[in-house]
């Protein structure tokens, strides 16, 4: 429809034959009396809507012109709203007037002479004094508003190592790459807080986050000299820390400012205090005060006292500079800055002059950090606890990585040293005696409580050129090693002499014949292998014993009883008395007569654990090499194994005085006066492995010696005597320097 102001049938507007107005359009009528711009708007009745003959086609016309006219009215709307606004400043604008045309530059300016025609008045100056104002601060409120606190911490400011600590607590390795581990506020000494702020920030507790005098000198120096300057509050460093870079930039310095404002509203003072002590450099590869203090005086932050605080906090400064362990300079500049911040202290209240004058003399640190990257043997002793970590802790790989967890380990460090010097003698005697051999020669050796606590490894010469471990392998065969666990299933489940029978009882006495070459057989008859031959049992040496009491034939080695002994309890019984007391069942060999000489794979940690079971009186516990884990202090749950019966006590000491029989046998000199001891040697049939595992003061070690070439293949080779002799076994010699009596 036509706008009637713009009709050519006057005021009402339209000729006849127009259609009737739209439900929402308006009729505008021109007044004389009004200002040419003014309109007067008469709203018509809307008519009743049409139906559509055409399917909505007429229906969606009047939708975009209804449409349109509501983006018309909400600009008008717009405009008449801004009219009102700056109809209500107009009053004010035209007292401003005036003073706005004073403030307008003209030059030269009249009524002046010389050089002052050229020079503002105190008015402009004043003006533009207060515009230059008013602009910077609303520049400043507008970056405020649009200046958001990260939600993302830097990752490498949140990474922590993990530390790992032997038995007696003492560090023994760290993995991760940073050494950092955040520590509460409350477990800060408040001496070492103040140490702190008395040297970076003694109005941290009352400055609103930033220093304006720092910022300000900050950036001139970086525009005039293009370098940086110090000044940042403690709030200022630990944004940059946490959410910036270290580019020395004035517009870092600038975003450091506006978050710090934020961050100082949003946080606490000790929140904030608390992030920044554990995210700052203290040199020596160290981040927070927990770990500078672990480097450089080999103690927990709150074992420090407030000398040894003010020399960590001088650090803060550059510890390039103030390391005092790097040379004479260094040296003299953390002397005297360690006692500027004892004086600061006394200055700002936190120390008194008497308790500054027992700190006469600097607090020399160690001379180098103690805590080590893992080295060449601790890094099997890390890998094992790692493991057992995350399994018991249920901790993920994501989680574990992100560091920050202490894992107390099992490991105790001088069985751990006993172990590892006996096995790096015999190699090197060997790579003298046998090279040949030697060059891939293997030993495997691991100590076990009876309470399942792993005490020691040896998993191999060098970690980070051999991938695996060689106390935890299963690789080679028990051999002879593995008939307790025969004699044990037989003493528990008794034996069937007819297919079906009743179980009859064996005791140590029961007797057996100790011949070499006997045919081993069933209830039915002889045993026949798949060629369809018998199986025979054969001694080691081909010897024969006639008949022997079990007892005995464990303790001279006699193999031929436990093969029969085997058949006759079960070999399910014997699989599943191994099982129970600690072998692996993916380690078990097939269930033919040979499994009771030791067709099974056990690692040595494995075999340690299973004698340590006759030790502990018939009950497992499964091996385990972490005892604790804590988050920065915080507790980990462990799902730490618990003891269960694998055979009877009865049976338990009946297996142990065996085996104490068995070490007298072969050892009197070494059992003279030494009472509960006890041990097996272990031999193979194609003499493709050697092993001496026995029991001395509740602790079982296994050691293992065979012969792979990892290049070629895993099949065991042919020891060519690498492992001694059955009169000087190597396996033996490294079993008694471990357990201290060799």
């Amino acid at each position: 429809m036509t706008d009637a102001s713009q009709g050519e049938d006057g005021p009402m507007g339209g000729g006849r034959g127009e259609e009737p107005a739209d439900a929402d359009e308006t009729l505008h009528l021109r007044v004389d009396a009004l200002r040419a711009d003014e309109t007067m708007q008469l709203r018509l009745p809307a008519p009743p809507e049409p139906v559509a003959p055409d399917g909505g086609r007429a229906e969606r016309r009047r939708s975009a012109r209804s449409a349109g006219r509501e983006r018309s009215r909400g600009t008008a709307a717009t405009a008449a709203t801004a009219g009102r606004v700056l109809g209500q400043l107009a009053p004010y604008a035209r007292r401003l007037a005036p003073y706005a045309r004073r403030l307008k530059p003209v030059y030269p300016r009249p009524g002046r002479t010389g050089w002052r025609r050229w020079m503002p008045s105190w008015r402009q100056w004043i003006g533009a004094v207060l515009t230059s104002c008013g602009l910077l601060g609303a520049f400043l409120v507008t970056a405020y508003a649009v200046t958001d606190i990260p939600s993302n911490l830097n990752s490498y400011a949140t990474q922590q190592d993990n530390v790992y600590f032997w038995s007696d607590g003492t560090p023994m390795a760290r993995t991760g790459w940073v050494q950092r581990q955040a520590m509460p506020l409350k477990d800060i000494p408040k001496d070492v807080r103040w140490a702190v702020l008395a040297a970076e920030n003694e109005s941290f507790y009352s400055d609103p986050g930033i220093s304006a005098k720092g910022i300000t000198r900050a950036v001139f120096r970086t525009l005039g000299q293009g370098d940086t300057e110090g000044g940042s509050t403690i709030t200022q460093q630990y944004v940059k820390n946490v959410y910036l870079t270290q580019n020395q930039t004035v517009s870092r310095k600038f975003t450091e400012a506006m978050i710090s404002l934020k961050l100082d509203n949003r946080m606490s003072k000790d929140q904030i205090l608390e992030g920044y002590l554990n995210t700052s450099w203290f040199g020596r590869g160290s981040y927070g005060i927990q770990r500078a203090a672990q480097a450089y005086y080999g103690k927990d932050v709150g074992e420090l006292n407030v000398s040894e605080a003010a020399m960590l906090a001088s650090l803060l400064k550059g510890a390039g500079l103030y390391d005092p362990t790097l040379g004479k300079a260094n040296h003299a500049r953390a002397v005297e800055r360690w006692s500027w911040i004892l004086d600061r202290m006394v200055k700002i209240g936190k120390l008194t002059p008497r308790e500054r004058a027992e700190y006469g003399s600097f607090p020399e640190p160690l001379k180098s950090n103690p805590l080590y990257n893992t080295g060449a043997q601790s890094d099997y002793l890390v890998e094992l606890a790692s493991q057992y970590a995350k399994k018991a802790g249920h901790l993920t790989d994501k989680q574990f990585d992100l560091g920050g967890y202490q894992i107390y380990t099992t490991f105790d460090r001088k069985r751990e040293r006993a172990l590892t010097d006996a096995v790096t003698k015999a190699r090197a005697k060997a790579r003298a005696d046998t090279p040949e051999a030697a060059e891939n020669g293997h030993y495997g050796a691991a100590s076990a409580a009876a309470d399942g606590r792993v005490l020691a490894v040896y998993g191999g010469p060098d970690h980070r050129k051999q991938g695996y471990n060689e106390s935890n392998a299963t690789t080679v065969p028990a051999g002879t090693a593995f008939t307790p666990f025969v004699y044990a299933a037989g003493l528990e489940h008794g034996v069937h002499k007819t297919r079906g029978g009743p179980a009859t009882p064996v005791t140590p006495d029961s007797v057996y014949d100790g011949d070499d070459g006997v045919p081993v057989t069933t209830p039915e008859g002889p045993y026949w292998d798949r060629s369809g031959k018998k199986v025979a049992a054969h001694n080691a040496g081909r010897k024969s014993y006639g008949d022997i009491t079990l007892r005995e034939a464990l303790a001279k080695s006699v193999d031929t009883p436990f093969m029969q002994l085997g058949m006759d309890a079960g070999l399910d019984k014997v699989r599943q008395t191994a099982e129970a007391s600690g072998l692996l069942p993916s380690s078990m060999g097939p269930q033919v007569p040979a499994l009771s000489l030791g067709t099974s794979t056990p690692s040595a940690i494995r075999m340690a654990g299973g004698y340590a079971t006759f030790a502990a009186g018939g009950t497992h516990t499964e091996p385990y090499s972490v005892r604790r884990i804590t988050r920065n202090g915080s507790p980990i749950a462990l799902a730490t194994p618990h003891p269960r019966r694998a055979v009877g006590a009865k049976v338990a000491e009946e297996v142990t005085q065996a085996l104490t029989d068995s070490f007298r046998t072969a050892h009197p000199e070494a059992a003279a006066g030494r009472a509960g001891v006890s041990g097996k040697a272990g031999t193979t049939d194609k003499d493709t492995a050697a092993w001496y595992v026995g029991t001395a003061d509740s602790v079982s070690t296994a050691i293992v010696v065979y012969r792979i070439d990892l290049a070629e293949s895993l099949e065991p080779l042919p020891l060519k005597g690498l492992a001694g002799t059955p009169a000087h076994s190597v396996p033996y010699a490294l079993w008694s320097a471990a357990t201290g009596l060799g």
